[in-house]
């Protein structure tokens, strides 16, 4: 089948132009002027925005936390995902300690193959690394295309990995070609100040935030800065949320070190004082948790000053009923929040819209960036003569409201409740088949391809 998309204005993270697209198969096979080729179908894009497919390289689908699952499955998070002009996802497999990588893979490939209705790729994330792990590093990367090694500063006994096992993992991933990430911040500085505020009978929702100061993610994104320098492994921080952990960068950028940074939408545009709404402030207990305005000030001006390259979603979403397991005790809160289906037009809205970001920064940080972080380009995040054609058709002109009554994620609230947005996903191609049309998916259930990527350099 060929699909013609004639007259639309294309959008990439380097240019603007109003050209037709013709898409044969999985594939972009031309992009030129007027193109009078022939096509089994047409569609006029005129007065609409054309992007690449979104990729958000952070989300956990079906996740095991705190005794319960995430939500969202991989059908229903990747379906929603397409909705909201996210074409690829990255999810994360997490390592069970005792055990090995591989069984982590098969029990998280268990849940995708066959329902995902969107394509997803893994990272791997190391909780236990020991001389059977080192092991398995190479494998994964060369035969599982999984090349990026998350890690946890925080929640000791249960994901945390100490400085020692963090050097040993990034001398290896940088021997075999890969990346590591992390989830930066000081676990058992927030495992003091929990115990002090239960103890102290401060049981609310208030007490996750105030037990993650900007100090603890500060001081864990410095400190990982260090170890990446040390051991020279590419180094991506995870959900970065302040001033402090972003000048942890900008400090190690003064001895020619780079470190990838990711912050995600809800940390661009909420805050802290969401808590103060007594349980209800459950709906954004996340960690890091939402921090102060000045913070907001400090990511929009890093994306760009080039520090922050990818906005994501963290994507962990919990029931209602979920979150309520906390209702006595803060840090029984499930942690995580939706937002797989809400991240491009927000960030079209709050960034693009407002003045705050340009159109080509908008596609560099949701799509391009996280492709050539990641090992996904060219075939993933840009409009280009034989990459995929992932591809999302936007109206800048319409404007919505978002509502849990009216989006797509399996979860019974929205952190972004009542918002009015400008902009709205009309139609999304995903591998050259129309996926998403004016709020109806058109692929079924298994659609979705896992997706290999390559080794990673480190720079984009």
């Amino acid at each position: 089948m060929s699909l013609l998309i004639k007259n639309g204005r294309i959008i990439t993270a380097t240019d603007a132009y109003v050209a037709d697209i013709l898409v044969e198969g999985e594939t972009i096979r031309a992009i030129g002027k007027d193109l009078s080729l022939h096509a089994d179908e047409t569609i006029d894009a005129t007065g609409l925005l054309v992007f690449p497919g979104g990729i958000d390289p952070h989300v956990h689908l079906d996740m095991p936390f705190m005794g319960t699952f995430s939500s969202d499955t991989h059908e229903t998070g990747t379906r929603a995902a397409l909705h909201g002009g996210t074409t690829t996802v990255i999810d994360f497999v997490l390592q069970k300690q005792g055990h090995s990588l591989k069984d982590a893979l098969a029990d998280w490939n268990s849940r995708a193959e066959g329902t995902a209705v969107g394509d997803y790729s893994f990272h791997m994330a190391v909780t236990d690394f020991n001389e059977n792990t080192r092991a398995e590093i190479r494998e994964m990367i060369e035969q599982e295309g999984i090349t990026s090694f998350k890690t946890f500063m925080a929640y000791k006994g249960a994901l945390m990995i100490d400085d020692r096992q963090m050097v040993a993992l990034m001398q290896e991933v940088k021997k075999q070609g890969g990346m590591v990430t992390v989830h930066a911040t000081n676990g058992d500085v927030i495992d003091y100040l929990v115990a002090k505020h239960r103890a102290e009978g401060k049981l609310a929702p208030l007490y996750h935030y105030l037990s993650q100061p900007e100090m603890t993610e500060a001081e864990a994104s410095g400190r990982f800065a260090d170890m990446a320098d040390y051991t020279g492994c590419p180094a991506y921080i995870v959900h970065l949320t302040c001033e402090g952990a972003l000048n942890a960068v900008r400090n190690a950028t003064r001895r020619n070190q780079k470190v990838f940074v990711e912050t995600c939408i809800q940390y661009l545009i909420l805050d802290a004082s969401l808590y103060e709404n007594d349980f209800e402030g459950a709906k954004w207990v996340m960690s890091p948790p939402l921090r102060e305005k000045k913070d907001q000030t400090t990511l929009w001006a890093g994306i760009n000053q080039g520090l922050v390259q990818v906005v994501a979603t963290d994507h962990c979403p919990f029931m209602w009923e979920q979150k309520l397991m906390g209702k006595d005790d803060f840090s029984k809160i499930p942690n995580g929040h939706p937002a797989i289906e809400n991240r491009m037009e927000l960030l079209y809205s709050e960034g693009v819209h407002t003045g705050k970001i340009t159109l080509n920064k908008y596609v560099e940080v949701a799509c391009t960036n996280p492709a050539k972080i990641f090992g996904l380009f060219p075939k993933k995040g840009t409009i280009a003569v034989g990459s995929d054609a992932d591809l999302v058709l936007f109206d800048p002109a319409e404007k919505h409201v978002i509502s849990a009554k009216t989006h797509h994620m399996n979860v019974d609230y929205s952190a972004y409740e009542g918002r009015e947005i400008n902009g709205k996903v009309k139609t999304v191609l995903l591998r050259g088949t129309v996926a998403i049309d004016n709020g109806n998916c058109l692929v079924e259930k298994g659609y979705g391809k896992f997706i290999k990527r390559n080794k990673v350099s480190g720079t984009i």
